[in-house]
């Protein structure tokens, strides 16, 4: 197992985020989380990498290993990346300058280059616009250079949050089909995203938070064809359309 997470209980000051939580990630595999807004689906993402500021308890295991106290910094060196919600780009950075910040822990050169490479192979529209700065770019081309920069890091588990979010239905088909297209390079995905039929088609498995409980967990062709998700997270129109 890649990742496990056991307990996980996160609270804001009085507020609690996250309440026992458990999850599994195999190794391999794209693991959605689905859930209303506020269900605690981005705090779930942001405490795996330690980027939040908030009272943690339970354990969070990585590779075999207790990453319960690791720092940021040390979670990305083991091969956890983050595409946060927003993408945070830094905006008056060109592309490629973006791009190679993803990769400031790292010390190979030559590799940083390779990699560097396989992302532009991977993005084509980047290449073309490496030089120019992130803020004159379309939200699916910054969205490119968010997913870009997280691989910079040669992660072995991606974290996604929202990918699709203010984006057209072709380029959120475009977006999630380079996520199975990353999975099949061997790089585990766990995937926070609203549309929750496109998520499920290209999922393995997949968890449903509801007020930060973990409320259901099953494949995610059976949670494509459970009533209760269909009718709470794709309608009845999509439920129909749903094929995993």
């Amino acid at each position: 197992m890649l990742l496990e997470i056991r307990d996980l209980n996160v609270s804001y000051g009085a507020v609690a985020a996250l309440r026992g939580v458990s999850m599994d990630v195999s190794q391999g595999t794209v693991v959605s989380i689905l859930g209303s807004n506020g269900a605690g689906k981005s705090t779930l993402l942001n405490t795996i990498l330690k980027s939040i500021d908030a009272r943690i308890g339970g354990t969070i295991r990585f590779a075999g290993e207790d990453v319960s106290g690791w720092t940021t910094e040390r979670l990305i060196a083991a091969g956890i990346a983050l595409v946060p919600e927003g993408r945070q780009l830094f905006p008056d950075l060109t592309v490629i300058e973006n791009l190679r910040l993803g990769a400031y822990l790292r010390r190979d050169t030559a590799n940083i280059a390779r990699d560097l490479e396989q992302v532009f192979e991977m993005f084509p529209r980047l290449r073309e616009r490496e030089q120019q700065s992130a803020a004159t770019m379309s939200g699916g081309e910054q969205q490119m250079v968010a997913i870009g920069r997280a691989m910079m890091s040669r992660p072995r588990l991606l974290l996604l949050d929202e990918p699709s979010l203010g984006l057209s239905p072709v380029l959120v088909t475009e977006i999630l089909r380079l996520v199975k297209q990353i999975n099949a390079m061997g790089v585990t995905v766990l995937l926070v995203e609203q549309n929750a039929r496109q998520a499920l088609k290209i999922s393995t498995h997949a968890y449903v938070l509801e007020k930060g409980r973990v409320a259901l967990s099953d494949t995610a062709e059976a949670l494509s064809r459970n009533a209760g998700v269909t009718d709470a997270y794709l309608g009845s129109k999509e439920r129909e359309n749903v094929q995993c």
